[in-house]
C-alpha cells in the first residue's frame, strides 16, 4: 500500500468532521433564526394584540416583555446547563419548549395565556445564543470564533427579518393565531433534527481537557464567572447597547414609522426590518475585520457612536424621507452589530469549560434590559396618550413617540461609557487554558 493511499482515511475523515461541524453550526444558528423571529413578532401585531385583549401600550409591553423575564431568569442557568450536561440534549429540549410556548401563545383567549405562552417562548429561546456559541467554541479554532460569531447572528438577523414583513402579509392573508401555530409546528420539527444530528463536541476538542467537563460544580463556575470584574463590564455594555434594537426593532419601531412617515404596516415592517439586515451584513464584517485590525474596543467605539448618530436621525432629524429613512435603518443595524464583538471577548477572557456560563451571564443583562424597557416605553407612550383609538387600539403621537424614544441615545450613550473600563484583549485569549 502507497502512502498516499493510507493516507486517504484519515484525509477523508477529517473532512467529514469538517463538514459534520457546519451542519452543527448550520443548526444551531437555524434555531438562532427561529428565536429572533419569535421574539420581533409582536412588533407587526401591536395593534392586533391590543384589540384582541383589549390592551393598553403598557399592558402589551408587559406582554412582549414576558419573553424576556424567562429569558432573563434562564440565562446564567442556560449556560451552566450547557456546561455541564451538553448541547444537544439541553438545546433540543429548549427548542422543544419554544415552539411550545408559541402554539400555547398562538390558541390564547386571555392575557394570562398569552403571558404565559410568550413566558415559554422566551425560556426555551434562553438557550439559543449560548449553545450556538458554546458549539463554535467547541467545533471551531479559536481563531475562527468572532467570524463564526458574527455570520451566526446573520443567521439570527434574519430570522428578526422573518418576524417583520413576510409574517406581516401572512397575518394580513390570514390570521395571527394561524402563523403562531404554524411557526410552533416548525420549532417542533427543527427540534427532531437538532437530536438526530448534533453532537457535543469535536473529536480533534475531546483530547483537549480545558474543554471537555471536568471537576468543577455548578457554583463554582458561577463564582469564577462573576469574580471577573471585566465580565460585569461587558455584560453591562451589551446591555445597554443591544437594548434599542429590542425597543425600536422588537416591538415600537413599525408603529412608530406608521404614524411618523404615513406608511402602511406592511411598508414600516418592511422598513424596520432593514435594521436586522445590516446587523446581519454588519456583525460577521465586524468580526472579520476586528481580527484582522487586532483590537476590539476602538471597533466596537466607533460602531456604538455611529449607531446613536443613526438611530437619533431617524427619530428626531426634521425632513427625513422615506429613502433616508430605510438607509439610517440599515445603517443603524450595521454599525449596532459591532456590539457583538463583547461575546467573542468574554469568550477570551473566560475559561473554555466556562464558555457558555460566561456567555449566558452576559445574554443575561441583554434580556434584563429587554425586560423593563417594553413595558418602559409602553408606560412612557400611555402618559402622553390624546385618546386616539382604531379598531379598539390606542393610536400615540409622534411626539409622544419621542419623548419615549429618549431612552434609544440615552441607553447609546451609557454603552460608550462603559466601554472606558473595559480592557483591550488584542484578539487573544487573556487566561490560562485549563483550570488550576
Amino acid at each position: 500500500m502507497s502512502r498516499e493511499t493510507a493516507q486517504q482515511p484519515k484525509e477523508k475523515k477529517k473532512v467529514f468532521t469538517s463538514m459534520h461541524a457546519w451542519v452543527i453550526w448550520l443548526l444551531s444558528a437555524l434555531f438562532m433564526f427561529y428565536k429572533y423571529a419569535l421574539e420581533v413578532s409582536p412588533s407587526v401585531m401591536t395593534s392586533t394584540l391590543m384589540s384582541t385583549f383589549n390592551i393598553s401600550g403598557t399592558a402589551l409591553g408587559n406582554l412582549a416583555a414576558c419573553y424576556f423575564y424567562a429569558y432573563l431568569l434562564l440565562q446564567i442557568p442556560a449556560g451552566l446547563l450547557l456546561d455541564k450536561i451538553g448541547p444537544r440534549k439541553v438545546t433540543t429540549l429548549a427548542i422543544a419548549l419554544c415552539a411550545l410556548g408559541s402554539m400555547i401563545f398562538a390558541k390564547a383567549d386571555t392575557l394570562l395565556v398569552a403571558g404565559i405562552g410568550r413566558f415559554l417562548t422566551g425560556a426555551g429561546a434562553a438557550f439559543a445564543a449560548v449553545n450556538c456559541l458554546k458549539l463554535i467554541a467547541n467545533w471551531f479554532p479559536t481563531n475562527k470564533f468572532a467570524f463564526m460569531a458574527g455570520l451566526m447572528m446573520t443567521v439570527a438577523m434574519l430570522g428578526a427579518v422573518g418576524g417583520q414583513a413576510p409574517l406581516a402579509a401572512f397575518i394580513e392573508a390570514m390570521d395571527w393565531r394561524y402563523a403562531m401555530e404554524f411557526i410552533g409546528i416548525a420549532g417542533l420539527i427543527l427540534a427532531a433534527v437538532f437530536w438526530l444530528i448534533v453532537r457535543d463536541i469535536s473529536p480533534q476538542h475531546k483530547k483537549e481537557k480545558h474543554i471537555v467537563s471536568q471537576n468543577i460544580s455548578l457554583g463554582d463556575s458561577l463564582k469564577r464567572v462573576l469574580k471577573n470584574r471585566q465580565a460585569w463590564w461587558l455584560s453591562a455594555y451589551s446591555g445597554f447597547a443591544f437594548a434599542p434594537v429590542m425597543i425600536f426593532g422588537g416591538l415600537w419601531g413599525v408603529a412608530y414609522t406608521s404614524e411618523a412617515f404615513n406608511l402602511t404596516a406592511n411598508i414600516s415592517a418592511q422598513a424596520v426590518s432593514l435594521i436586522f439586515i445590516g446587523f446581519a451584513v454588519g456583525a460577521p464584517f465586524f468580526g472579520w475585520f476586528s481580527d484582522w485590525l487586532g483590537r476590539r474596543i476602538v471597533v466596537m467605539f466607533w460602531g456604538t457612536l455611529l449607531a446613536l448618530i443613526t438611530i437619533s436621525a431617524v427619530i428626531y432629524a426634521p425632513g427625513v424621507t422615506h429613502s433616508s429613512l430605510t438607509l439610517l435603518l440599515f445603517l443603524f443595524g450595521f454599525f449596532i452589530s459591532s456590539f457583538l464583538l463583547c461575546f467573542t471577548m468574554i469568550r477570551e477572557i473566560s475559561l473554555p469549560i466556562l464558555a457558555a456560563t460566561a456567555i449566558g451571564f452576559m445574554n443575561a443583562f441583554d434580556a434584563l434590559f429587554g425586560a423593563f424597557s417594553d413595558p418602559l416605553t409602553g408606560k412612557f407612550l400611555d402618559m402622553g396618550w390624546d385618546g386616539k383609538l382604531a379598531d379598539g387600539a390606542r393610536v400615540f403621537s409622534v411626539s409622544a413617540y419621542k419623548a419615549a424614544f429618549l431612552t434609544l441615545p440615552a441607553y447609546l450613550i451609557i454603552s460608550l461609557l462603559m466601554l472606558s473600563r473595559i480592557k483591550e484583549t488584542h484578539c487573544k485569549p487573556s487566561i490560562p487554558s485549563s483550570l488550576p
